[in-house]
């Protein structure tokens, strides 16, 4: 029978997207994008570069949040306990 290895945690995902455009979603109308440069685990953040913040809209019609507007922030740092998901973007 194959060993089985520990089971990924959050800070082993997060690091295995470093150099990704992601989003890190606060709540439901407010996020950052960014490139994923650096994962900390004391505090438990993310740093992103060439960051946006993003506004998040939904409709009746359309109920999955989308950007509606990007204004520009630079580099960041986001503490992870005020994440409520992440979004890796992938390239098109």
């Amino acid at each position: 029978m194959p060993e089985t290895g520990l089971p990924l945690t959050v800070f082993h995902m997060l690091e295995r997207n470093v150099g990704r455009r992601i989003v890190a979603i606060l709540d439901t109308s407010y996020g950052f994008e960014g490139t994923l440069v650096a994962v900390t685990r004391q505090p438990a953040g993310i740093w992103l570069s060439d960051a946006d913040a993003v506004i998040l809209r939904s409709t009746i019609a359309q109920p999955i949040p989308q950007v509606a507007s990007k204004e520009k922030r630079s580099e960041i740092y986001v503490n992870l306990t005020s994440v409520q998901r992440i979004e890796v973007l992938h390239k098109e």
